[in-house]
């Protein structure tokens, strides 16, 4: 005689899924989704040739270069200093580490304007570091440099924070086997822990240049914004705006748009490289 158990239903991780799936789902259209397709509406209405006209303006084409090159130049600070900032977090123990830890978020938590009005204290004429920079014939406010400053403070934690979490994961019996076949110590770094860490620190960049292309309000006060000088996109947005040129302001914010996904299309492409990349290397 055969009897057959009633199939046991497997339980959800999440009480209450198919409530919890539509409650995000509709945050995420009221909140994401709703005024990027507004501002692709928007644009819609412009026409391929006043689109043309608005971006390739020359205000606008040295707006987007101020932004893009100014953005780059933070990145590649980032890049170093994170990468830095890192490795001394995870691989050393001193006195105010964990408070050193914490100050990285900092950009995170801080509004961009304090921030903004903060540094065009420290670095104006009269200011801590701006007096003896001045002195040295060195003007950060009110020029690319400025800008540059506000960039890469905003920017910072995107790659402490990416790399973090992979340099605490990676298996010291790696730099072990390669310690004990003889390899220096840059060798070590950069044959067994940089490509493992590669990933991780491209998508942290990444996502570093993307915040840069789009700050604002740390930006405003530092840069002066002097057209066809230190004028960066999102402020030439906003100043169409003040101008009632709404279709001018949609087309400028189109193009950063453009911009931000495709780096976090980037990003996440490089994310998920990283996970595969963990998980053959297990």
């Amino acid at each position: 005689m055969t009897s057959t158990a009633a199939p046991i239903r497997a339980k959800r991780v999440l009480p209450g899924f198919t409530l919890s799936l539509g409650t995000t789902l509709l945050y995420l259209t009221v909140i994401v989704l709703i005024p990027i397709l507004a501002l692709i509406l928007k644009g819609a209405e412009i026409g391929p040739e006043r689109f043309w006209a608005i971006v390739s303006a020359p205000r606008a084409l040295s707006a987007f270069r101020v932004t893009i090159t100014a953005a780059a130049i933070a990145t590649v600070f980032n890049a170093f200093y994170g990468l830095l900032m890192a490795w001394v977090l995870v691989r050393y123990q001193f006195p105010g580490r964990r408070l050193l830890d914490a100050l990285m978020d900092v950009p995170f938590a801080l509004p961009t304007a304090v921030a903004g009005l903060a540094l065009t204290a420290l670095f104006s004429a009269n200011g801590w570091f701006g007096a003896p920079l001045e002195a040295a014939g060195i003007q950060v406010v009110y020029t690319m440099a400025g800008i540059v400053l506000a960039m890469t403070f905003t920017s910072v934690p995107f790659v402490v924070r990416t790399v973090q979490p992979v340099l605490e994961d990676l298996d010291p019996a790696l730099e072990q086997a390669a310690v004990t076949l003889g390899a220096p110590p840059w060798t070590v770094f950069a044959r067994v822990i940089f490509p493992a860490i590669l990933p991780a620190f491209l998508a942290g960049c990444t996502m570093a240049f993307a915040r840069s292309l789009g700050e604002f309000g740390a930006i405003v006060f530092i840069a002066g914004n002097l057209p066809f000088e230190t004028e960066i996109a999102s402020l030439l947005a906003f100043i169409r705006l003040e101008e009632f040129d709404y279709l001018g302001a949609a087309a400028i914010a189109l193009v950063l748009l453009a911009f931000a996904l495709v780096l976090l299309m980037v990003s996440s492409l490089l994310q998920g490289w990283a996970a595969r990349h963990r998980e053959a290397t297990k």
